[in-house]
């Protein structure tokens, strides 16, 4: 399949084949630094590589163009205060020609990837993200500030840390339970008990771990749910 090849081709021009020295040294010459061109290069080769097809020169040849052009744009518009959103913007834009290539040269059938099937499950998976994020916020919202004025456990947290972390939780659970590995919903809630009340037991904050432990017991009960039900 072409699509995989150029995937793994870019994941290892992009992450494996660039020693940290060569980031910096092309970020501090831009479009100037010969460690572009280079990258260019191997990237252009790598794909040939893969591909294995001297017919398919063109793929090779588009890829390592788009690329050249994403990361000179990124060069000349990243700031130091904008790394990570041009990072992710730059793999983003690379994954888009990648995938358009893959698609075009593969014929792949769309009607796959818009099945009911498909929709079924991507509609339970964006559910569980913000959706229910907001939903367990509001069900708890008449306990949240008697829990957080009588807790005196040390609140220095990572910004939106326990958003993202009960996303991540629930799209876990929704994972093992569509693939029919229910222990590791187990592992996942042994887990969270491990490292999150753990803390909460040795501040004695009874009302601040009941608060919690009604979240964490939604935020399972209905990722659970969505699975059975996006199962059946």
């Amino acid at each position: 399949m072409i699509l995989t090849k150029l995937i793994l081709a870019h994941l290892i021009g992009d992450f494996i084949l660039q020693p940290n020295k060569w980031v910096a040294h092309k970020e501090a010459k831009k479009t100037a630094s010969p460690y572009l061109y280079l990258h260019t290069l191997i990237h252009t080769a790598l794909c040939m590589v893969f591909l294995w097809d001297l017919d398919l020169w063109w793929i090779a040849a588009l890829v390592g163009i788009s690329h050249f052009i994403i990361d000179a744009l990124k060069l000349h518009l990243q700031k130091t205060n904008n790394k990570k959103t041009w990072f992710i913007t730059d793999q983003l834009l690379h994954a888009l020609v990648i995938a358009g290539v893959g698609f075009a040269t593969d014929q792949f059938d769309l009607k796959v990837l818009l099945s009911p099937q498909t929709l079924i499950f991507l509609t339970g998976a964006v559910f569980l993200t913000t959706p229910v994020s907001i939903l367990i916020k509001t069900l708890l919202s008449a306990w949240t500030p008697v829990a957080i004025e009588h807790s005196k456990v040390q609140t220095e947290s990572l910004t939106h840390a326990g958003k993202y972390i009960g996303i991540l939780e629930r799209l876990l659970v929704f994972t093992f339970i569509i693939v029919n590995h229910w222990e590791g919903v187990g592992f996942m809630i042994a887990a969270k008990s491990v490292f999150r009340f753990s803390d909460l037991a040795e501040a004695k904050q009874r009302k601040l771990t009941e608060y919690v432990l009604v979240g964490t017991l939604l935020s399972f009960g209905i990722a659970v749910m969505t699975g059975i039900l996006v199962r059946m």
